[in-house]
């Protein structure tokens, strides 16, 4: 009989030293097999294999699209790449970001609990906003155990807070407690578990392709809205998962409300700061044809030029207001954290 020994892993910020800590614990005759998403920069060279080789439990490694699956070995989710698996292999795909971010840890929970459902750990630790939440709802509907990082230790306690309010959790401890109870989980056998939702599969189709065309995949699963995709500009599909709510495009990339809420204020800055640099232009324009209508001595022209520079200086004045405003800098500052 089969074991729940499939063991799934999603971390962003605090990730590293979590999952080293976790590793580190684990007993050297405990040996599930094992698949990691950490958020990462897309531009980065991953030194994760190496760094979570010295912990010297399980080999870790980026597998490549198509690679079959290494029983007890940590596969790792490479920079900018969806890490999925299909049946016995694994997929590194350059699909839609989800929650602004490729690797994302959705995608590969939802489909290892399509492809081995039962077996399935899924384990949301550190990180920032509510990845994973969308996920461990996947892997609870496939007949697999959700555990979450206990949100008090965590260094970033976003993504555990938001799993727990939002999925249903079998387990909430300590990175430290975690390895005696994924040991004991990976020796009981599987449940039968229940047939694959409709909605998950869908879903997971979706992060398989690694290039998308516009479809009404979404609608299929969710209800059009008049929102817009921060990433595309095209219209989004509202998904509701009991109390989860997230957003989808047809071409596919993904918000949960908190990734969504983060790519609003993102695009809001941006806009901002274009009207502030064009505002600041129209003054050095103005001020210049004032200059200009003065030499000719065309003392009516210079004025009305002077009036509409002085109606651009109060409106980039107004803009340098807004964007000094603490609520616009703390997302800055997150953002660029």
């Amino acid at each position: 009989m089969d074991k729940r020994d499939i063991l799934v892993i999603g971390a962003s910020a605090g990730g590293l030293a979590a999952l080293t800590r976790l590793f580190g614990g684990m007993p050297e005759d405990c040996m599930p097999t094992v698949f990691v998403v950490l958020h990462i920069s897309p531009s980065a060279r991953s030194m994760l294999p190496r760094l979570l080789n010295r912990v010297e439990w399980l080999t870790a490694f980026h597998p490549t699209d198509g690679e079959p699956i290494r029983p007890g070995h940590i596969h790792l989710a490479p920079p900018d790449h969806h890490l999925l698996v299909h049946r016995d292999r694994v997929l590194v795909r350059r699909g839609p970001r989800e929650n602004r971010t490729r690797p994302a840890v959705d995608p590969l929970f939802r489909s290892a609990g399509i492809a081995f459902g039962s077996r399935v750990v899924g384990v949301v630790l550190t990180g920032m906003l509510d990845d994973g939440t969308s996920g461990l709802r996947a892997i609870h509907r496939c007949g697999g155990v959700c555990i979450v990082q206990d949100p008090e230790e965590a260094e970033w306690p976003g993504m555990p807070e938001s799993a727990i309010a939002r999925a249903p959790i079998d387990h909430v401890l300590p990175v430290d407690a975690m390895p005696a109870l994924l040991c004991r989980l990976a020796a009981e056998p599987a449940p039968p578990g229940p047939p694959v939702p409709f909605d998950i599969a869908e879903e997971a189709h979706i992060a398989e392709q690694e290039f998308t065309t516009v479809s009404d995949d979404t609608q299929a699963i969710g209800s059009p809205t008049t929102l817009s995709c921060p990433e595309c500009g095209g219209g989004l599909s509202e998904i509701r998962d009991g109390p989860a709510l997230r957003f989808r495009c047809q071409v596919g990339h993904a918000f949960s409300p908190d990734s969504m809420e983060e790519a609003q204020a993102e695009s809001m800055e941006k806009a901002l700061w274009v009207a502030l640099r064009t505002h600041e232009d129209r003054v050095e324009l103005f001020n210049r044809m004032t200059r200009h209508a003065r030499e000719r001595n065309q003392l009516n022209l210079a004025a009305q030029w002077e009036s509409q520079m002085q109606e651009a200086r109060r409106n980039a004045d107004l803009l340098r207001q807004v964007l000094s405003k603490p609520e616009v800098k703390r997302a800055n500052e997150q953002k660029k954290g």
